[in-house]
């Protein structure tokens, strides 16, 4: 065997988005970029905020090259790492020190970083479908494994009715993606006290605490007033996880953050256990140029109504062709119910009309299509006519 056979596994079943990204450009080629309508990737169509280009200039400007790209400590940067905490401490009335906040490698290494920490193989990972397929990779990594707990796909709230039967003794971690990917649902204050109640019976039940995950990167992107409620604030065994990539429209950057209230179960083990954890996965420290950047950028929020127009548009628009559409209260996706049993033979009728949606199937929701209206409102516009061939064809196509 020349590879792993995890990685076999993780090989076969990987990349879908990406492989759709990379048929969308060759679509692009042979059709022209302008006659192509690409919402397979949440890639930020927002322009990166000028308060945004402004401090990488200054930090460059003010400070030494050996300072502004050479290492700091593992956790981060002392002065962004404050910055951070105080933000997070005058938003929701938290307690955070800069001792308690980890740079990391954007949410997808704050996670990793976690699970290195706590998981042991054979560990349980709880999930609410739909998720962010990635999570099963990510604790697959270090010999974890996933529980999901099946879509309500009337409200798509959590499934809070599944959660207790399906933690067992080796449950150590719940994910909570607030607002969701890919459904756009925001989960209330209430729903979120209740699986407080339920984690707090089971770890008396259990033995030993559960930390939920709360996967956050959306979360400047609620829409009509709706409120995303602060996880950590509520149920105090949380690890908050963040990244810049979707509020400042910086995926590439990879810069993020965890944050751990001191009143978390085990506090001072973990937080040593994840510092360390974030040097030997081969991070060593998040993006150093970026870590100064943001520490000046934490008041500075995202462009809601780039992202808002889009979604109106959109989901008005397929409502009336006759698509059932769940409507996103936050996030800048759209899923769509397939007009088919398998929403596979939807996403290949879409690529006839040049469409690229992304099948849910991946994010342990079968049945529906993602679309990502993170793009430029012009190309929306232009896919509208596709959209009505799309909704034609799939009429003729049903028997």
């Amino acid at each position: 065997m020349i590879i792993s056979n995890s990685m076999e596994t993780l090989v076969a079943g990987s990349g879908v988005i990406r492989k759709l990204f990379e048929e969308g450009l060759q679509m692009a080629e042979e059709f022209g970029k302008e006659n192509v309508y690409d919402f397979s990737l949440g890639n930020p169509a927002s322009p990166v905020p000028e308060a945004v280009t402004k401090a990488i200039a200054d930090v460059l400007k003010e400070n030494p090259d050996s300072y502004v790209h050479g290492y700091m400590k593992n956790a981060g940067f002392d002065e962004t790492r404050k910055a951070v905490a105080d933000h997070l401490n005058k938003s929701f009335g938290m307690g955070y020190s800069a001792e308690d906040i980890i740079m990391t490698v954007g949410a997808a290494g704050a996670m990793n970083c976690v699970f290195r920490a706590v998981l042991n193989p054979g560990d349980e990972v709880v999930v609410f479908a739909p998720f962010f397929g990635e999570y099963n990779s990510y604790a697959s990594n270090y010999g974890g494994k996933l529980v999901v707990i099946p879509a309500k796909t009337d409200d798509f709230d959590l499934n809070l009715e599944k959660l207790e039967e399906n933690i067992s003794v080796n449950t150590k971690c719940i994910i909570v993606n607030n607002p969701n990917n890919p459904s756009g649902r925001i989960y209330p204050k209430e729903t979120i006290e209740r699986l407080g109640e339920i984690i707090k019976k089971a770890e008396n039940r259990i033995g030993h605490p559960i930390y939920v995950l709360c996967d956050e990167p959306y979360r400047e992107l609620a829409y009509d007033g709706v409120e995303v409620p602060y996880i950590p604030s509520i149920i105090e065994n949380s690890i908050y996880i963040y990244s810049y990539s979707k509020t400042l429209s910086l995926p590439g950057e990879r810069i993020g953050y965890l944050a751990l209230s001191k009143k978390a179960e085990g506090y001072d083990k973990l937080i040593g256990a994840l510092v360390v954890a974030n040097r030997c996965l081969g991070y060593v420290n998040a993006p150093s140029l970026f870590q100064l950047v943001i520490g000046r950028c934490q008041d500075v929020g995202v462009d809601l109504e780039f992202y808002d127009k889009n979604r109106k548009l959109l989901y008005e628009k397929l409502t009336d062709l006759g698509f059932e559409v769940i409507k996103p209260e936050g996030a800048f996706y759209l899923l769509v119910k397939s007009p088919f049993e398998d929403e596979s033979r939807f996403v290949e009728l879409g690529k006839k009309q040049h469409i690229i949606m992304v099948s849910t199937k991946t994010f342990g929701c079968p049945g529906y299509v993602r679309i990502a209206y993170c793009v430029d409102y012009d190309m929306i516009k232009r896919s509208l006519p596709a959209f009505e061939r799309l909704a034609k064809d799939s009429r003729e196509v049903l028997p």
